[in-house]
C-alpha cells in the first residue's frame, strides 16, 4: 500500500488523527516515539533551516531534501508536507509533488495564500483569486498519483471563508483546511459547507484558534489534526532556560539523573532508533 493511502486511512477512520509539526531530524527522532504520523512544517523549516520567519523564503530543493532524509529515518509513519503556495508557480507546484510522492510523502497541503504569504495564524494575509487557485489546484490533483492532498484557504472575511471551503470541498481533494479559524463556531460552519469531507484543523500555540482536545475535535466531526510547533517551541523554551542557568552557574553544568536525564547515552540510544527501524522490511509503496 502507498504512503498516501496508509493516511487516508487513517483520516477514514474514527477520530481525529494527529500530526505532529518536526523541524529537524532530532525533533523528528523524538515525536516518532510518541505519535505515528508528522507535519512537515513550513514554519518549523524555515526557522529551523534558515533563521527565518514563515514568510515565503523556503526553497523547495530545500524542503524536498529534508523529507527524503526523514523517509529515510521514519519508513513507517506519516508525512504531511506543507508545500506553502506550490512556490508561486502551478508548474513548479506539480514538479514539486511528483517529487515528494516518489520519495515516500505521504500528503502535500496547498494553500490559496499570495505573496508576500504569512504564516497562517498571522495578521495582514491576502488570498490568490479564487480561480487562480483552483486552477492551480487541479493541476496538483492531476499529477499526483496516491498522494493526499489538502486543499488550503486562508481567507479571512467570512463570506469569502465559506465561499472557498465549499469550492475546495467541491474538488478531488482529499482534506480541506480553513487556517487560522477563531472559534468551535465556525468549525461547525465550515463542517456544514464542506459536506461530507475530510476537515483538518491546525493548532499552533499563540495562535488564533482555540486550544482543542483531540476528543474534543473528534466530536466536532474534525478528521485530522495538524500541530505545527509543539517541538519548536518547546525547544526554544527549554534551550532558553538551560543556557541561562548555565550562565547562572558559571558555565558549570547541572547535575545530571542518569535514570531520567537526557545525556549523551539517552541521546545515542533515540538516535540508534532510526538505523533499527529499517530492520524489519517495511510495507512495500507504490504498489
Amino acid at each position: 500500500m502507498s504512503y498516501g493511502n496508509k493516511l487516508r486511512e487513517a483520516v477514514a477512520a474514527p477520530g481525529t488523527t494527529p500530526l505532529i509539526g518536526v523541524y529537524d531530524m532530532y525533533s523528528a527522532s523524538v515525536a516518532a516515539d510518541h505519535y505515528d504520523g508528522m507535519f512537515v512544517s513550513g514554519f518549523g523549516f524555515a526557522a529551523s533551516y534558515y533563521g527565518l520567519p514563515d514568510i515565503g523564503f523556503i526553497a523547495w530543493p530545500d524542503m524536498v531534501a529534508f523529507v527524503q532524509r526523514l523517509r529515510g529515518a521514519f519508513p513507517r509513519h506519516h508525512l504531511l508536507v506543507d508545500i506553502d503556495d506550490g512556490y508561486v508557480d502551478p508548474e513548479v507546484a506539480c514538479h514539486v509533488v511528483e517529487g515528494l510522492e516518489r520519495i515516500g510523502a505521504s500528503g502535500v497541503i496547498l494553500e490559496d495564500q499570495k505573496r508576500p504569504r504569512r504564516c497562517g495564524h498571522a495578521d495582514g494575509k491576502q488570498v490568490l483569486p479564487l480561480e487562480e487557485y483552483l486552477a492551480k489546484l487541479e493541476m496538483v490533483l492531476a499529477t499526483r498519483r496516491d498522494m493526499v492532498v489538502v486543499a488550503r484557504t486562508d481567507a479571512t472575511d467570512e463570506a469569502d471563508i465559506l465561499r472557498r471551503a465549499e469550492r475546495l470541498a467541491a474538488t478531488d481533494a482529499d482534506v480541506v483546511l480553513v487556517d487560522g479559524v477563531r472559534s468551535v463556531e465556525w468549525i461547525h460552519r465550515i463542517r456544514e459547507v464542506v459536506d461530507g469531507k475530510p476537515l483538518l484543523f491546525n493548532q499552533i500555540a499563540g495562535g488564533k484558534s482555540p486550544r482543542l482536545s483531540l476528543s474534543e475535535l473528534s466530536d466536532l466531526g474534525v478528521d485530522v489534526a495538524i500541530y505545527s510547533t509543539p517541538c519548536l517551541f518547546a525547544a526554544h523554551e527549554a534551550m532558553d532556560s538551560a543556557l541561562a542557568e548555565l550562565k547562572r552557574d558559571d558555565g558549570r553544568l547541572p547535575s545530571f539523573d542518569p535514570e531520567s536525564g537526557v545525556g549523551v547515552a539517552a541521546s545515542t540510544r533515540l538516535l540508534e532508533r532510526n538505523i533499527t527501524r529499517h530492520h524489519a522490511v517495511p510495507e512495500r509503496i507504490g504498489a
